[in-house]
């Protein structure tokens, strides 16, 4: 029986290139699996695919019955609707942990660095697994994308000398600029429908009982969204009374300057003031060096809610 390696819901490039790394990995070493996907890949993901000539997993949104090893989250909010009838085999991440439980022991791989295929890179290592040209190459440019060019504050010595030995095994030269050419990618925005956009980078998170969307658009430049910025702001008020959230936040990030403007929508008006010390001007807050969603804007938000 096959495992399915599989990320969380509105995969992004760790997630994707995680279980497609992982399961080659499993396959190596004896371990049949299955790499999977809980949605459509963002074009950032269809450009690291196209660019290194691998496969898109397969879509499959049901795993009862099966067995999984979870890619990139721990968390109920962001697994298969029905992973409570799986069994899930392991874990690699680099988040918080969340409030996935299990009946059977299973394999963890948790580290506090910027990107779950930095870890992957290790389990390689660990088990002495050669990495080919085309794995190393989408294991290197999902590191690129999590850490935003080692911008991120999440971002470790542990990812840099990864991406360096990943970058020598596929025979890039340059991985800073293939990094530029991922962004370029997502910062092509015109014609993409605002839901898309919304949802291109997009988590739901339990906060103390309260559900909180918050979705991520990194950019080379945030006048790429002059035009269409009411309308995002109209897309998110829409997704919070839909999902029956209390707060919606979109995070759109200019990685050349290095920090964030919120589009917040919420039951609570002072929650950025709260969670960062800075007031919402007509639902819009700049918060200069912010970056990173996992360490710079969920952890004072849960502080808010608990």
């Amino acid at each position: 029986m096959s495992m399915y390696v599989v990320g969380h819901k509105i995969p992004d490039s760790d997630s994707i290139c995680g279980a497609i790394a992982l399961a080659y990995l499993k396959n190596q070493i004896g371990e049949a699996a299955i790499p999977a996907r809980l949605g459509e890949i963002s074009p950032e993901t269809a450009f690291i695919l196209e660019k290194f000539g691998l496969e898109t997993p397969e879509l499959k949104m049901s795993y009862a019955g099966e067995e999984v090893y979870i890619v990139d989250h721990s968390e109920l909010t962001q697994a298969p609707d029905d992973i409570a009838e799986a069994t899930i085999v392991g874990i690699v991440d680099h988040h918080k942990l969340g409030d996935l439980t299990t009946s059977t022991p299973l394999e963890c791989w948790i580290r506090p660095v910027g990107c779950s295929n930095t870890i992957i890179k290790m389990m390689y290592d660990f088990y002495n697994v050669e990495i080919p040209k085309d794995m190393a190459g989408i294991m290197l440019c999902a590191i690129l994308s999590d850490t935003v060019i080692f911008k991120s504050p999440t971002c470790t010595t542990a990812d840099i000398k990864c991406v360096e030995a990943l970058a020598e095994i596929a025979g890039i030269e340059d991985f800073k600029e293939l990094g530029m050419d991922m962004f370029k990618v997502k910062s092509a925005v015109e014609g993409t429908p605002i839901r898309d956009l919304v949802m291109r980078d997009f988590k739901d998170f339990n906060m103390n009982g309260e559900l909180v969307g918050i979705g991520q658009l990194e950019v080379i430049d945030l006048a790429v969204f002059d035009e269409i910025k009411e309308e995002l702001e109209a897309d998110i008020a829409a997704m919070k009374v839909e999902g029956n959230r209390h707060t919606m936040i979109l995070l759109l990030t200019d990685i050349m300057k290095e920090g964030s403007e919120l589009l917040v929508v919420s039951d609570n008006a002072d929650l950025t003031e709260k969670a960062y010390g800075k007031e919402t001007e007509n639902g819009r807050v700049w918060l200069d060096g912010v970056l990173s969603r996992k360490k710079q804007v969920v952890p004072q938000l849960q502080e808010v809610f608990a």
